[in-house]
């Protein structure tokens, strides 16, 4: 005998949300910093799928107690959201497998963790959570708001940026995230020494970002030689990045220091 058919109204099934209207009550915005921000050109996209349930039951219990939004509203203590734990920044973070590694090597680091993939955040709220990992925050929205308005100067320990869009179209490449501005401000919010690691498996980006980075006054390459770094022991080899080098892809990875400018 077949099943009976739902024949419950979609809109009971699947309740229609106002616009702006957050997926999960008490947790990540839609839109966090509204409208009173600048128009300008966005280095990322949010992207639209599906929230398991695992995701979104950590979304509701978890976002209010390891979550934040980045409304551009106010100045966080670092030092008191971590504990007095040095803080790493980490801008994107995918579905946050490598980000719950590095904060289990490492538990005498804080990272904050910023992306707008909601699916993403759920599940490295859970990894926090099933691991019992303390020194993870994640951060929803624009990590440019986050940088420039939210957090003080000489803050931060470090920037990781793995494996931004690379935007390939050359219309396109003025939305890439490593650029002179963005590392101005980058250097704005680092402490001297800090080191800003990049990572990428697609090589003219690889070479842009080489190229911006040796140039601006602020940063010098780690390498001796001036070119690009092995993959450091403590970035974990992420699924995504094993797909990659089945491919035949190739990972750049550069780590830049944050040094005083010579007057």
């Amino acid at each position: 005998m077949s099943e009976p058919r739902n024949t419950t109204p979609h809109a009971l099934r699947h309740p229609i949300r106002a616009k702006g209207e957050p997926r999960f009550p008490g947790g990540p915005a839609a839109d966090p910093a509204g409208s009173h921000h600048e128009r300008r050109i966005r280095s990322f996209q949010p992207r639209r799928s599906r929230v398991t349930a695992g995701q979104g039951d950590a979304l509701q219990r978890l976002w209010p107690v390891w979550g934040m939004d980045i409304d551009g509203h106010r100045v966080l203590d670092l030092d008191e959201m971590f504990g007095g734990l040095p803080v790493v920044l980490e801008i994107g973070f995918g579905m946050g497998e490598a980000t719950a590694q590095m904060a289990a090597d490492d538990p005498g680091t804080g990272i904050l963790a910023v992306d707008v993939h909601t699916p993403g955040q759920g599940n490295l709220l859970a990894l926090a959570e099933r691991n019992g990992l303390t020194n993870i925050r994640v951060a929803n929205g624009d990590a440019i708001i986050l940088l420039r308005e939210m957090l003080p100067p000489r803050s931060l320990d470090g920037i990781r940026v793995y494996f931004p869009d690379p935007w390939p179209k050359k219309r396109h490449h003025k939305r890439r995230l490593i650029q002179p501005d963005f590392l101005t401000l980058a250097a704005q919010r680092l402490k001297p020494g800090a080191v800003l690691h990049c990572a990428t498996d697609w090589e003219p980006y690889a070479e842009q970002m080489l190229e911006v980075l040796s140039a601006h006054p602020h940063f010098e390459n780690t390498r001796d030689d001036g070119g690009f770094a092995p993959r450091p022991a403590f970035r974990p080899l992420t699924r995504f990045e094993g797909q990659g080098l089945d491919k035949g892809h190739k990972v750049h990875d550069l780590l830049f220091r944050r040094v005083q400018p010579q007057d």
